[in-house]
């Protein structure tokens, strides 16, 4: 006999065994009671916001004004913000994805980035 007729004979006997298996397998599943789920929805509780007194809004209000810095909201109510206060300048279609893309020149201050990992924490 050859091999290839013993790898043919071994796949098909054991491709007729799993199918067995897999027939048993789904019998039982079917014929096994079936438990019931039952699911508990408990109701949310709602959380009234009382309103801050004076002195805690003005206090907010300030340290959101000290956050923003410089930023003045406009006639429309948002913020302006000019590429002025960004000191990083691309220009150009910057490819950073493929094998020989470049990041863009420019410079980040290490207050930008002392910024962005204390507003991380």
């Amino acid at each position: 006999m050859k091999l290839s007729q013993l790898k043919t004979i071994v796949k098909e006997a054991v491709k007729e065994a799993i199918q067995e298996e897999m027939k048993d397998i789904l019998i039982e599943a079917v014929r096994a009671p079936k438990q019931q789920v039952q699911e508990v929805i408990q109701p949310t509780q709602q959380v009234k916001h009382q309103p801050l007194p004076e002195d805690k809004r003005i206090a907010m209000k300030e340290n959101i004004q000290n956050v923003l810095g410089g930023m003045m909201p406009g006639a429309n109510g948002t913020l302006s913000a000019t590429s002025a206060d960004v000191p990083l300048q691309m220009s150009g279609p910057v490819d950073t994805t493929s094998p020989n893309g470049s990041l863009p020149q420019g410079n980040v201050s290490m207050d930008q980035i002392m910024g962005l990992m204390n507003s991380k924490g």
